[in-house]
């Protein structure tokens, strides 16, 4: 193999696996083919067209099936994420709710919905006890100190409702994928990064002393995840990216709302740039298609 012939067929992995057994080869032909006898790496017009199929590709692909039933997956994914997350900082003081809750969203990542749904179950009745100051299952002193990640204290700045809404939403979610059988589809392993970037208190951009706070890693983390999903609503022209940020949303305004004293232009510029993103996945479906003239 060829120096050039590995550089096409890394660039290929941007691609599918089922479709580079079906169509790698014949792509490698065609490009080594095409290829100056003495080129040693591919051109960056090359690298960029097959990058940028790939990623085509690979929409198409998580286009297929039941939009509205893989939209609702993706948003208990996102929901699941966010809910360990808010627990990883206070692994060393919970860590059997803690890995609970990360085997829950293994079991959502995985395609197991009533695995899920008891893991979540179990966790989130947890978690709401722990949030109101409830003794339930065994003794948790409150308030729970992190360990790593964050300087505050678990569910300081969000009380049972808060908590409570972000279980709902994932456990009528699974509810709604049970209800309509057959396994959904097995999630990227990536979402697992998301986790520790959600569940990090910084970089500070708020004022020092902000009641409720967000950190510039979370916000960056979540409006990526919106961009994405608007621009895989545009190439795919489907609503199911639409659905999931719809989802995702509602609990992000549920808990702006249970701040509402303590909101500050910058998280009203938070909720806008959210459902600005939102909008956009609804909207840019339906854009018009070019037809070639006879």
């Amino acid at each position: 193999m060829t120096a050039l012939e590995r550089h096409y067929r890394m660039l290929l992995i941007a691609y599918p696996r089922t479709y580079r057994a079906a169509h790698g080869d014949e792509i490698i032909d065609v490009l080594l083919a095409s290829a100056g006898p003495t080129r040693s790496v591919p051109a960056v017009r090359e690298a960029l067209g097959l990058i940028i199929g790939g990623i085509r590709s690979r929409i198409a692909h998580l286009a297929t099936g039941s939009a509205w039933a893989d939209g609702v997956h993706l948003a208990v994914t996102a929901v699941s994420a966010a809910n360990l997350a808010a627990l990883l900082p206070y692994a060393g003081v919970l860590p059997w709710w803690t890995l609970l809750s990360a085997l829950a969203m293994l079991a959502v990542l995985r395609g197991r919905p009533r695995a899920a749904f008891a893991l979540t179950a179990l966790t989130g009745v947890k978690a709401v006890a722990v949030a109101g100051g409830w003794a339930l299952f065994d003794l948790t002193l409150v308030p729970v100190a992190p360990t790593f990640l964050t300087g505050d204290f678990l569910f300081e700045r969000g009380g049972p409702f808060t908590v409570a809404l972000g279980y709902a939403v994932v456990l009528l979610g699974l509810l709604a994928l049970v209800w309509r059988g057959g396994p959904p589809r097995a999630r990227s392993w990536w979402w697992w990064p998301v986790v520790p970037a959600l569940a990090w208190a910084g970089p500070a951009w708020m004022p020092t002393g902000t009641p409720y706070a967000l950190s510039l890693s979370r916000v960056a983390v979540e409006v990526a995840v919106f961009a994405l999903a608007v621009m895989a609503a545009y190439l795919a022209r489907d609503l199911r990216w639409a659905l999931a940020s719809g989802i995702y949303l509602l609990v992000a305004s549920g808990e702006l709302g249970s701040h509402a004293e303590f909101l500050t232009r910058q998280h009203v510029a938070y909720w806008g740039v959210l459902v600005l993103l939102t909008l956009g996945a609804v909207i840019v479906p339906y854009r018009p298609r070019r037809h070639c003239l006879d």
